[in-house]
Order: structure tokens, then sequence, then C-alpha cells
């Protein structure tokens, strides 16, 4: 039992890739001082601004009254640092995880990139 409660821990939390460009950021998980914790999703990217992206990703909710499942869509603000403004374009696929409010919409900070738009499509 003790084995499988570690196990878990390790699985939760996914390692932080280096990149070569060093960015200035103190709000970059990778070369700042920004922590991550908690729940982390990967979505599709729709909007891209200066310092944010927005994502989305679909989910099923449970309807009681019918006692089915509905497709719903989720979308979430993440903070985007400077190493990754020029990686990261509309209709990646990318992952986000937790951090401390960094304004009134931003919770999330980008991880990574997952898959580029092109390889979305194939």
């Amino acid at each position: 039992m003790e084995k499988e409660k570690t196990e878990r821990k390790s699985e939760k939390k996914p390692k932080l890739v280096e990149t070569k460009a060093e960015c200035k950021d103190r709000d970059c998980p990778k070369h700042g001082k920004l922590k991550t914790r908690g729940r982390s999703f990967e979505g599709t990217v729709i909007k891209k601004f200066p310092k944010r992206v927005v994502i989305q990703f679909e989910r099923t909710v449970y309807v009681k009254k019918y006692e089915r499942y509905a497709k719903s869509k989720t979308k979430l603000h993440a903070r985007l640092p400077a190493c990754m403004e020029d990686k990261i374009n509309v209709g990646d696929y990318i992952q986000i995880r937790e951090c401390r409010p960094l304004s009134k919409l931003i919770n999330f900070v980008v991880i990574e990139k997952i898959k580029d738009k092109e390889e979305i499509k194939k």
C-alpha cells in the first residue's frame, strides 16, 4: 500500500524540460521562481495574447436529471512565458499547470508544447 502511494505522487508531476533560450521572466516555471502545483490540463490554443494564451478542451459532465453524460467545453487562461512566445501559436496542443494567482483571470502557466497544429491535422 505504501509503494502505491509513492508511485502515484511521482506520476502526478510532469518533469519540466529545459529550453535552450534563457528568459528573464520571473513568472516562468523553468527559468524564474514561479512554482507550480495542483491540477494540470492539456488543450488546444484558441487565442494568443502577448503574455497569455487561452486553451479549450472537452470534458464529460454527468447530468443527473437524464442519467447521462454530456460533452462540455472549458476555456482556461494561462500565462505564456517569454521563452515560449515564439514556439506556441494558435491551434497548437499544449500542457498547462496550476500556479498561484497571477491576475484576475490567470491561475495557470504553460509548461510545454505537445503537438503542432500540423501534427494534430494528420
